[in-house]
């Protein structure tokens, strides 16, 4: 479709595959089925839940689909909202619920980051066409007698927004005579590649040494670095520059590509059902992306 090769794709970005949700399919579907197989790991039921936050830059409908997946779920005790944060929404919804959780309001809180890049992306555009996928991951958050939420910082800069964005585009239309509002759409994503990775490679290991200063910890206490899924080179010179070792860092990049939001929980859930992350490991994850926001969390795994 572009003029590029596997052999190129694999080498720049370590992307192998990808998967693209079904035309008759939605985000809401998506985020749905990623839900219901946390809440069975969690072995909790839909109507324990007393929060749903999506983290989504894809929605099927303007106003948000949270709730959608609150009907789906048959959640009808739980209150749901979007966040939108694009690829540091996992990372910064998981901040926000958790705060829920530690002032008493909430106990039980299903987190999930998803998205459909593949509606967004430019597929002649080479810049882009070969990095993105679609996906759904969730996690379930719980009251516990300690706070395992040991540091965070997140991090937002709008003067780069240009470098990472899916813009609106409307046309002037005049209702009645000297009355005028614009109507559109939205234009494909667009990305100064250059200018995301030396933002990503600067940024990140610094927000990541704040939320380790917050947890009052080092990089040696980490047990697992679960960055936002983006490059492979974002990743290994991210870790390199924080001397965490390449068996710290967990990636699912090659079979995902960048999934945004989804791409974090993805990694957790895998690594989880592998039974790579154990209960009582230290994880440091970091989103970061368009905005452009940064982020990191700084937690304790569980059950």
């Amino acid at each position: 479709m572009v003029e590029t090769s596997d052999q190129w794709i694999r080498s720049r970005t370590g992307i192998c595959e990808r998967h693209l949700a079904n035309p008759q399919g939605s985000l809401s579907a998506i985020a749905a089925t990623a839900a219901q197989q946390a809440l069975a790991m969690a072995d909790i039921r839909a109507s324990d839940l007393d929060l749903i936050v999506l983290a989504t830059s894809t929605p099927d409908d303007l106003f948000g689909c949270a709730s959608q997946v609150q009907a789906l779920l048959g959640a009808s005790n739980a209150v749901a909202f979007d966040l939108t944060a694009a690829c540091s929404g996992f990372v910064f919804g998981l901040v926000t619920a958790s705060q829920f959780i530690r002032t008493g309001v909430y106990r039980n809180v299903l987190l999930i980051g998803a998205d459909i890049l593949s509606r967004w992306v430019d597929w002649s555009d080479r810049s882009t066409c070969v990095l993105f996928g679609d996906g759904a991951g969730a996690v379930v958050l719980q009251a516990n007698e300690s706070d395992r939420l040991l540091g965070f910082e997140m991090r937002s800069d709008g003067t780069q927004n240009s470098c990472l964005r899916l813009g609106y585009d409307g046309q002037v239309q005049e209702i009645v005579k000297g009355v005028t509002i614009t109507q559109g759409c939205y234009k494909p994503i667009t990305m100064n590649g250059k200018e995301v990775y030396r933002f990503a490679v600067q940024k990140v290991p610094e927000v990541i040494d704040k939320a380790l200063f917050w947890a009052n910890m080092t990089t040696d206490q980490i047990d697992w670095l679960v960055l936002h899924q983006a490059n492979q080179r974002i990743l290994d010179a991210v870790a390199g520059r924080l001397n965490i070792p390449t068996h710290k860092v967990l990636s699912n990049l090659s079979h995902y590509g960048n999934t945004s939001a989804a791409s974090i929980p993805l990694v957790l859930d895998e690594a989880v059902r592998q039974e790579k992350i154990k209960p009582g490991d230290i994880i440091a994850t970091s989103g970061f992306g368009a905005g452009l926001s940064w982020g990191c969390a700084i937690f304790q795994w569980g059950r």
